[in-house]
């Protein structure tokens, strides 16, 4: 028969498992960056809750404004994207995201409903319901450094690489631990010869920690293609959320879901830019298409985005329905009519009943038999 102190010791080695393993959760690195890889430093945890991107297309060029809500405990991160061709870095306007959520937000209306529901009279129950230096250059032959620049918060090295275990080292040289499969995954766009854009955040705060949604960045490059690269989100540890925005000559859609969940429009149409959206695209009218997508498991993930012309150019916009009770005159239309048929019930009963008894009632001068 067990003992008493058998079964302790049993239940605390299975509690110590279960506190172990919530500790490796915490200490373990969380990759996530739906267009790259958002690197953290040393063991901190890091994780992109949300990436929100803005692409201008014109056939020849593609400029990316991104903006990345992040949470976490990391000091500082690196953030790496390749791109097809030769770019540049600068920071974006802040007022580029809330002015396109103002242009892409639903439409709403107001449906009304006859019968009473839960909370209208008489149902309702009466309650109310990157401190410090830029890093130096790569000793590694096989990597180039480009260019560099300090933009706010953000330490940008613009690099092309001929070996992705020579970029992978370059990283590392810099500060940088990577997860190991990042060299596998960039093997793909050093095989293209892409170039890269890495880069370095800090919070503002010198003892802060990287949270909350950044000041955007603005990239631009040359490419015949509207591409957005996606295959490193394969090394998150989270489902993923994306938006894009796109504005181009024609209503876009993606040419597959990657690995995803189907890609959704939220909105579709064309649009003449003013304010952030005019600086970013030009004043010339332009179709804004903005789409929706989840990836549940990044593992899946099996490409970039890319990006073609709709079939044809229909505009579509949410609409969002607010239910309320028909009224006339401020009284409940339901009332009015029930009222109204009860009445009308009365009053052909009484009619009825002042017919029979006139016909029960003899005529005068007419004895009664």
């Amino acid at each position: 028969m067990r003992t008493a102190s058998w079964i302790r010791r049993r239940v605390g080695l299975l509690l110590f498992a279960l506190l172990a393993t919530q500790l490796g959760s915490l200490i373990s690195p969380a990759y996530a960056c739906g267009c790259g890889a958002m690197v953290p430093d040393g063991t901190s945890r890091i994780g992109v809750s949300r990436e929100a991107s803005v692409i201008r297309w014109d056939g020849k060029a593609e400029q990316v404004a991104m903006r990345f809500t992040v949470g976490g405990d990391a000091k500082r991160a690196a953030w790496i994207m390749p791109v097809p061709g030769r770019a540049t870095v600068r920071l974006g306007d802040p007022g580029l995201f809330p002015e396109l959520a103002d242009l892409t937000g639903p439409e709403y209306r107001t449906r009304g409903y006859f019968w009473p529901r839960r909370g209208d009279w008489p149902l309702d129950s009466g309650r109310g319901d990157m401190a410090g230096a830029a890093p130096p250059g790569s000793a590694e032959p096989q990597v180039g450094v480009i260019g560099r620049e300090r933009l706010g918060d953000f330490d940008v090295a613009r690099l092309t690489a001929t070996d992705p275990e020579a970029l992978g080292g370059w990283l590392r040289a810099n500060g940088f631990v990577l997860p190991d499969r990042l060299s596998a995954e960039l093997k793909p766009y050093v095989d293209q010869r892409w170039e890269y854009v890495a880069v370095r955040l800090a919070p503002r705060e010198p003892y802060g920690t990287l949270s909350g949604t950044l000041d955007p960045l603005l990239i631009r490059f040359e490419s015949d293609r509207l591409v957005y690269p996606m295959r490193l989100s394969r090394l998150a540890g989270t489902a993923q959320s994306l938006g894009l925005y796109v504005l181009a000559e024609h209503r876009m859609e993606p040419v597959s879901a990657i690995g995803g969940n189907a890609p959704e429009v939220t909105f579709a149409g064309q649009i003449t830019p003013t304010g952030a959206v005019a600086a970013f695209a030009g004043a010339a009218p332009v179709f804004l298409t903005a789409i929706d997508q989840s990836f549940p498991v990044p593992s899946r993930i099996d490409g970039d985005h890319e990006l073609r012309a709709s079939a044809g150019d229909s505009p579509y916009r949410r609409v969002e329905y607010t239910d309320e009770l028909l009224t006339a005159g401020g009284i409940p239309v339901w009332i009015l009519t029930v009222g109204g048929a009860l009445a009308a019930v009365a009053l052909a009963a009484v009619l009825t009943a002042l017919r029979l008894r006139r016909g029960r009632t003899p005529l005068p001068g007419r004895p009664h038999v």
